[in-house]
């Protein structure tokens, strides 16, 4: 059976999911009642990510069709080795599309991926360098490699700046300030929500409430009540009503302020 749409005082207000996969098989049978039902949860916007450039069609496709859905594409560190290196040139053609409005997401993935370090390293430099040259947001993942992503950040910006979104962060204290220290973005997942996080509560309620924004990561790491379910853009709204806790906000306010945020940073997409 489907989830039925979200419901009760969050629907109020109007939120932003920005980052989920709604290209991925998991969604392949109901697509369009996905995308329903975030709206009819409140979240007005999603952007859908491409992790491998040769299914950026797909991925254009799915926000060519439904109105309230951007994308970005780049290539996923874990699939760094395996799929041809991303270049600067195909990654500035793609931002050419109006509602292409991120490069990414890129990174570094140790936890899995640590033999493909070096790869890794050269693609991310590439992403940033086209997310550099075309003012859209670079869209992180990072993941037991703390160090060498805020040491390629730091280079990377002495050398122009860019902004960016540390996307579904769940890393250190450090990196996180390292990331805000130049001005970037982090961004809240399902993961904020879970019972045992209460450490990487922490560090967002440390961050300035003008550089958060709320994702699903869909179809992954739903939030409470859904744990352990397919996670969609509808979602959004839990872990959102969590990031309020978090920062002694009602939900409207921190809604409204998120959305604020997403559009400062994703301005391609903004209404």
């Amino acid at each position: 059976m489907s989830p039925q749409p979200e419901s009760g005082p969050m629907t109020q207000a109007t939120i932003v999911d920005s980052h989920c996969h709604l290209d991925f098989p998991d969604f392949d049978a109901e697509r369009p009642a996905v995308v329903q039902r975030a709206l009819d949860a409140g979240v007005e916007r999603m952007v859908t990510i491409c992790t491998k450039l040769r299914l950026e069609p797909q991925v254009r496709a799915i926000a060519e069709t439904h109105a309230p859905v951007f994308f970005a594409a780049g290539t996923h560190p874990m699939s760094a080795a395996d799929e041809p290196l991303a270049t600067f040139d195909e990654l500035v053609a793609l931002s050419a599309h109006p509602k292409f409005v991120g490069i990414g997401e890129t990174g570094l993935d140790y936890h899995y991926t640590a033999e493909s370090a070096e790869i890794q390293k050269q693609s991310l430099r590439i992403h940033i360098a086209a997310a550099r040259d075309t003012k859209l947001p670079l869209i992180i993942h990072a993941r037991a490699a703390d160090d060498d992503m805020a040491r390629i950040l730091r280079e990377e910006y002495e050398n122009g700046a860019f902004t960016c979104v540390m996307h579904c962060f769940s890393s250190s204290a450090g990196l996180a300030q390292a990331a805000l220290d130049l001005g970037f973005y982090l961004s809240m997942s399902g993961i904020a929500a879970f019972p045992k996080s209460q450490e990487l509560r922490d560090i967002f309620a440390a961050a300035p409430i003008d550089r958060i924004l709320v994702e699903t990561d869909s179809p992954y790491l739903a939030p409470p009540p859904h744990r352990g379910k397919r996670n969609e853009p509808a979602f959004t709204a839990h872990t959102a009503k969590v990031g309020a806790e978090i920062f002694g906000l009602s939900y409207a306010d921190f809604a409204a302020q998120t959305t604020a945020n997403f559009d400062r940073l994703f301005w391609k997409a903004a209404l």
